[in-house]
């Protein structure tokens, strides 16, 4: 690989009110290479590679192309000049076709489109860098991945050389990540260049040749692939060394706690989302659910915290059966639920820290039954506790929440939901926008109610992070659960052919 620049963003700046999202940063990116972008959630690397994809202006710095300075006015400018983005959440119609997705908005294609020598185009190219989609397909009947490969296939077709990727792998089966990763090394083979933004350590080391990281929407460095390892990756993402790897607890789960049974759920559609699907947790057992995000996992957690009404089926606690839409009956029995929307769902904006920490708290020592006798002081003092504990970072118990930071609303949940010791926890992707710190704390925080006895549902998006906390694995796909392994990541292919579809008596 040549070490000749074809970009160099210097000492770029950018402040949003209140925030500086980007703060005298650097970077450059060589001739074939793949250089991520890492960082955790509002770190600034989205920011950035806005600024050179033109969606943001910069309040300082420069951009240079090939060693000439350029001023990027928008994402059409970026093309033209070769660089391309395809976005965290993708910009494809779904009523249109695969080839009228890839030349819409494309100025130079005329006021008639040869259909036929587009299709033919986006064949080719996909084709050839493995990323087959059928170019008359309408994009409503694709798979979240096939969706991807348009957005990428776009880019190629506009002649794109350097190619920003947003998280790219975040709605991915582990099989077309590595499919996305192959067309990613053949793209760098011919000479073009990747930018590769992501927060997931072993994805960075395993498709860059340089890694630079940001914190805080500062620079912390720029390192060769060959000269780090995850440990220190993740000390110049935190600042410190962290602890994201325990020693899970070989005690044999308890009794069953939670039952599912026959569950049947409809989604905001009217569509079912959730079909016959039966599951068990004991006590002292984590059950990760594994599957591409969308195919009926909020609906499943809803429901079974009550948020829900189930078409059919039964749910059941210590054998109890509960009522559908009783979310009151499940905090009494010590139900916990970490919901994946905090803002709509798990706070009330204009409430206090405070008032939002005890919401669900009704009639505890620091709430009797008798609204003249609230102890607000032990209230409080409870509440500066738990920030302390979280490290829910607000200048004040006072503040309402909907002045917190996406992270911190989610630390205030996690200390809500935690502190009263439950008997089931249902957590929702528990860990989206922490820091690896908090990330930490979390691990260890369920572990520990793990240990206590608590029957835990994990919902997370991330593989790593349910081998890393369950005990089985179940996966879901299309409402159903397609089969279950333990929580080894040599069952990742395994895995990735049931997120796909694959019931796993079906799979070889």
């Amino acid at each position: 690989m040549a070490d000749l620049s074809v970009l160099e963003m210097r000492n770029i700046t950018k402040a949003f009110p209140g925030i500086l999202a980007n703060d005298n940063i650097s970077f450059d990116l060589r001739k074939g290479e793949v250089h991520a972008l890492l960082g955790e959630n509002g770190a600034g690397k989205t920011t950035l590679m806005n600024i050179l994809f033109g969606i943001y202006k910069p309040d300082g710095g420069e951009i240079l192309i090939e060693g000439d300075r350029v001023s990027i006015s928008s994402p059409h400018n970026a093309l033209k000049r070769g660089i391309g983005m395809v976005q965290q959440h993708f910009t494809v119609v779904p009523s249109f076709t695969v080839a009228e997705n890839v030349v819409l908005g494309l100025k130079d294609m005329g006021f008639f489109v040869n259909t036929k020598s587009v299709e033919s185009s986006i064949k080719n190219l996909g084709e050839s860098y493995g990323l087959p989609v059928n170019p008359k397909a309408r994009v409503w009947t694709l798979s979240v991945g096939e969706k991807q490969r348009i957005e990428i296939l776009k880019l190629l077709y506009t002649g794109a050389k350097v190619i920003i990727l947003d998280e790219p792998t975040a709605v991915l089966t582990p099989q077309e990540t590595e499919v996305l990763f192959r067309a990613i090394r053949k793209l760098v083979s011919e000479g073009s260049s990747v930018i590769f933004i992501s927060h997931k350590l072993d994805e960075v080391l395993q498709i860059s040749d340089r890694v630079t990281v940001l914190r805080g929407g500062r620079f912390v460095g720029t390192e060769e692939r060959s000269s780090i390892d995850r440990r220190s990756l993740v000390r110049m993402m935190v600042g410190r060394d962290v602890l994201l790897d325990f020693e899970k607890s070989t005690k044999e789960p308890g009794t069953t706690v939670l039952e599912v049974e026959d569950l049947t759920v409809k989604n905001d559609k009217n569509l079912e989302a959730v079909k016959s699907l039966s599951l068990n947790i004991r006590s002292g057992e984590i059950l990760g659910i594994a599957g591409v995000a969308g195919n009926g996992q909020r609906e499943l957690a809803e429901a079974i915290y009550g948020l829900r009404k189930p078409v059919h089926g039964t749910i059941r606690l210590n054998s109890k059966t509960l009522r559908h839409t009783d979310v009151a009956q499940r905090i009494r029995a010590g139900v916990a639920f970490v919901p994946q929307d905090r803002r709509a769902l798990a706070t009330c904006p204009s409430l206090s820290i405070t008032e939002n920490m005890f919401m669900k708290n009704a009639h505890t020592k620091y709430i009797p039954q008798s609204p003249f006798n609230v102890d607000f002081r032990a209230m409080q003092k409870a509440t500066e506790r738990l920030v302390s504990e979280y490290s829910i970072s607000t200048p004040s118990t006072k503040t309402q929440a909907r002045f917190l930071s996406g992270g911190n609303l989610q630390k205030l949940v996690l200390a809500r939901e935690l502190s009263t010791k439950p008997t089931v926890i249902i957590a929702e992707h528990p860990t989206r926008g922490l820091d690896v710190g908090a990330m930490e704390f979390v691990y260890k925080s369920l572990l520990a109610h793990k240990d206590r006895g608590a029957a835990i549902l994990l919902l997370a998006g991330e593989l790593y992070e349910i081998f890393r906390l369950s005990d089985r694995v179940a996966v879901m796909y299309e409402g159903q659960i397609m089969g279950y392994t333990p929580p080894d990541p040599k069952y990742t292919e395994e895995i990735g052919f049931m997120m796909a579809g694959s019931k796993q008596e079906e799979i070889a």
